[in-house]
């Protein structure tokens, strides 16, 4: 009931960043069509977004006589531009085999449907980011649904911040092409040929229902989608459609798991930002930096508070009408993961509006 899929709108009192090593001087143009070599047969190119994060990157997979393309920007006439001017320029004319997407984001999966009918090849996602988006695609065109609009004004949203959630309720599908109507599942674990070598299926929770990062040992690869990124902390919400869940600890484990998975002396090729190294170390202050805004947040809550009331002990800006929807996912995650806890409390008054204390 919700389609926030950027970054967070960042920590307040962020830590001092860990030392990574960002190993290219050049970085592809956004919509170019020309592309980096980062391993053999492992090109990064970047597609054009809207708003604060400007660009995504995307990585074609030599396989065989074509590309598996992993993650595909969203459906705008200037991100389907880009890929033709790929295919004309770094890609050489070469075929898709295949689209792998690691997760359902408007700015992995948007043009994955267009891709895979203009190349007649099948789709790749993980089982619950493909039912999830075409669920989600399924709110376009609809009233938002009372569920919604109950569960924001219980976060303390006045009449106004409702009224644009009504305006703004079913937008994800306006930036996804029709996905295909079968798809190829991956799942946790798995691994599968691409070209030459071979890539590990490594999932997470928390930003998506089911995230996959694709980990290739004999290149020293990660593909870390939206999991791990160098200098942005990607959002993990709560949404109407289950308010009591508790995607950040869903998150802090996935974290882990990924750290224990992985070896630290891969590449990581993000989905924003730049390729690096470092992975444990940024996987340790990303876990931190949730555990020390927990530590805030518990702070404030000595008195009862709304969840709109949290704001100013987990995000470094003001959050206005354009943020207010991803702060209030993410400061509901980290309540939600306080009573799982067992350290706040959540009571309801009269008006339903939901106030937060520590225990």
């Amino acid at each position: 009931m919700s389609d926030g899929f950027e970054e967070t709108p960042g920590e307040a009192e962020a830590p001092r960043r860990p030392r990574l090593a960002y190993p290219f001087e050049v970085e592809p143009e956004p919509g170019s069509g020309q592309a980096v070599e980062v391993a053999p047969g492992v090109l990064w190119l970047r597609q054009p977004l809207g708003g604060s994060l400007g660009f995504i990157n995307v990585w074609a997979l030599a396989d065989g006589e074509g590309w598996a393309i992993v993650d595909t920007g969203m459906a705008t006439k200037d991100t389907s531009a880009a890929w033709k001017a790929a295919f004309a320029g770094a890609l050489e004319g070469r075929p898709v085999t295949r689209v792998i997407v690691t997760h359902l984001h408007p700015d992995h999966v948007g043009l994955a449907g267009w891709l895979t009918r203009r190349f007649d090849c099948r789709l790749w996602m993980t089982r619950l980011e493909y039912f999830q988006c075409r669920m989600l695609v399924a709110d376009t065109g609809r009233e938002a649904p009372e569920d919604g609009v109950r569960f924001f004004h219980a976060a303390g949203w006045d009449d106004d911040a409702i009224d644009n959630y009504k305006t703004r309720f079913g937008g994800f599908g306006r930036a996804v092409h029709a996905l295909p109507d079968s798809y190829r599942r991956m799942t946790d674990g798995e691994t599968f040929r691409i070209g030459a070598h071979d890539w590990t299926v490594v999932t997470g929770q928390g930003h998506s229902p089911d995230h996959a990062c694709l980990w290739s040992p004999s290149l020293g690869l990660l593909i870390s989608g939206d999991q791990v990124l160098p200098k942005i902390s990607s959002n993990v919400s709560v949404f109407p459609t289950e308010p009591d869940a508790d995607p950040l600890a869903d998150w802090l484990t996935s974290l882990a798991k990924v750290k224990a998975a992985v070896p630290d002396e891969v590449l990581v090729l993000p989905a924003h930002n730049a390729p690096f190294r470092g992975l444990h170390a940024r996987i340790d202050q990303l876990i931190a930096g949730h555990e020390r805004g927990l530590s805030r947040l518990l702070g404030k809550l000595e008195e009862p508070r709304r969840a709109v009331d949290t704001f100013g002990a987990l995000f470094a800006r003001p959050i206005g009408p354009d943020l207010l929807g991803m702060a209030t996912g993410e400061a509901l995650a980290h309540l939600n993961c306080l009573i799982a806890r067992g350290m706040a409390v959540r009571t309801v008054d009269g008006a339903g509006v939901g106030w937060y204390r520590a225990v």
